[in-house]
């Protein structure tokens, strides 16, 4: 579980901005909160959603890709074939674009509380730190230090033999996670260790470059098993879509030197056909017939189900760029409603110009977030909840009539 996010020097985003996924006292609205699964600790309730507004290039998706550089850094192996870190400093002002972007994170994993830090740069590893809070204790696992000749380290005592962690510093380089490495390089996984990389690793799940290409993962999937089929049918359905039945199979393989003309061509594809039914009868539809809402919600099925299995200790944090894409406030609404509801405590964190959800009896002031750029072009990230204001207030209307800013200037 996602319990907040800091960002710094990072694309448009300068100064040290966080999103926070911590529910504050007294806002109604309790099916939108859940309560911290902490073992030993008390710890304020987490909120199950939180959305982005603000006008264009005004650094809304920098937040959402802040996450996916940070996870693509937790993924990165030795040799990466690549051109660097996949980090962008701040441009528009020249003290900042040599400095590290760092990103610093905290979560909730089988029951205790996580803190990791990082700064990277294109090129290695600056900074790198582990917490952890049992029974709400802080407790430093290790620290890294980038040097010249030689990375510094801070390791608990506990933590292993000091041959092993002699060994594990040496396998890692620069440009790579000690993090990563331990757990790789680790016969018998250690659990303090193990569980960050986990969560880091798995428990993020974001779709950011829009739905059409994970609608059609989700189509790819639906070839080994044909139940979720039915289940996606079933989902459309309660979208208002009168989908009966979705069929998907894969070509016969093709072998030999057309194997690569039959890719090139598209003709390995899965094909998905969706069988609509109406009172006056029923009518089959390619995938690609269909218009880009139902492709979206297509696209937004696998990770709702994906979210859906998340151990009770651990929820997991969907993360969606623009999610009201193509579809109607209506259904937007209900998408969030149901993740409310949903049996699994679960995240979702989203961008959105659809303004009709600043509901109060949909989300809270404290889910609401906006970005706007400054004169100097840097992203600042505030909750409409740090804005005066009452319970239960129009907040779209307040927010078009300026009072919370974040509007385009026109």
């Amino acid at each position: 579980m996602l319990i907040e996010f800091s960002i710094t020097n990072f694309r448009s985003i300068q100064a040290r901005q966080t999103l926070s996924m911590v529910a504050t006292p007294r806002v109604k609205n309790a099916k939108a909160k859940f309560k911290a699964p902490l073992i030993g600790e008390k710890f304020p309730d987490l909120l199950k959603a939180a959305v982005i507004y603000g006008p264009n290039a005004s650094g809304k998706s920098n937040v959402l890709k802040a996450f996916s550089a940070l996870n693509r850094i937790v993924l990165r192996k030795p040799n990466a074939n690549d051109t660097g870190l996949p980090v962008a400093p701040f441009r528009f002002d020249q003290d900042w674009v040599n400095r590290p972007s760092q990103f610093d994170i905290h979560y909730i994993q089988n029951g205790m509380r996580y803190q990791f830090e990082l700064h990277v740069s294109s090129k290695r590893i600056e900074f790198e730190r582990l917490v952890t809070f049992p029974l709400g204790e802080e407790h430093l696992v290790y620290e890294r230090k980038a040097s010249d000749s030689k990375d510094l380290y801070k390791f608990q005592h506990q933590l292993a033999e000091p041959l092993v962690l002699e060994a594990w510093r040496k396998l890692t380089p620069p440009d790579v996670l000690f993090l990563t490495q331990a757990v790789a390089n680790s016969d018998e996984a250690i659990p303090v260790l193990k569980n960050s990389y986990d969560w880091l690793n798995e428990s993020l799940f974001m779709v950011l470059h829009g739905m059409r290409d994970m609608a059609i993962s989700t189509c790819e999937s639906l070839v080994a098993a044909p139940i979720p089929a039915d289940a996606l049918a079933r989902f459309l359905r309660e979208m208002d879509i009168p989908v009966a039945k979705i069929l998907s199979e894969k070509p016969p393989t093709v072998k030999g030197s057309m194997r690569g003309f039959s890719s090139l061509l598209g003709l390995d594809q899965v094909k998905t056909k969706l069988i609509h039914k109406t009172n006056v009868g029923e009518a089959t539809f390619d995938f690609e017939d269909e218009s880009e809402g139902t492709k979206n919600l297509i696209g937004f099925w696998f990770p709702w189900v994906w979210k859906s299995y998340a151990n009770p200790l651990d929820a997991r944090v969907l993360i969606v760029d623009e999610l009201d894409s193509s579809l109607h406030p209506r259904i937007v609404e209900s998408l969030v409603r149901r993740h409310y509801n949903s049996e699994r405590v679960s995240q979702l964190i989203f961008t959105s110009h659809n303004t009709h959800l600043m509901d109060s009896k949909l989300l809270r002031r404290d889910q609401i977030w906006l970005t706007e750029r400054n004169p100097a072009g840097a992203t600042h990230l505030r909750s409409i909840h740090d804005f005066d204001g009452r319970e239960g207030e129009d907040i779209e209307k307040r927010y078009y009539a300026g009072r919370y800013r974040s509007l385009p200037i026109l």
